[in-house]
């Protein structure tokens, strides 16, 4: 087989996984029911995606691993935190982690 052949396996492959593993709950409906340990494991799926998105980066710079007060994205992220511990509330946590993010690149 070609290489065009192979993509073109490959681009099928994927999209009809894709496509079943998303319909298979539509379709089934109530008659697929997940066990309750699974349900409980998928409940810390979306932090867990983002935690693996946010993660790699706050806390590179450049492609290597950067943790010390020379990272803005790191301590922008540092006092959005204690902020939203402070006050929770959203919009004061973007702000404050924005204007310190904001301050560290103009002025660090």
């Amino acid at each position: 087989m070609t290489q065009d052949a192979w993509m073109w396996l490959a681009i099928l492959g994927v999209s009809s996984t894709t496509l079943i593993t998303r319909c298979s709950f539509l379709v089934l409906g109530e008659r697929a029911k997940l066990p309750p340990i699974v349900e409980h494991a998928l409940r810390y799926a979306p932090g867990a995606a983002l935690a693996a998105l946010v993660g790699p980066e706050l806390l590179t710079q450049g492609g290597h691993l950067q943790l010390g007060p020379d990272n803005p994205k790191l301590l922008g992220a540092v006092a959005a935190t204690l902020t939203f511990l402070a006050t929770r509330s959203m919009v004061w946590t973007i702000v404050a982690g924005m204007a310190a993010f904001s301050a560290l690149r103009i002025w660090g």
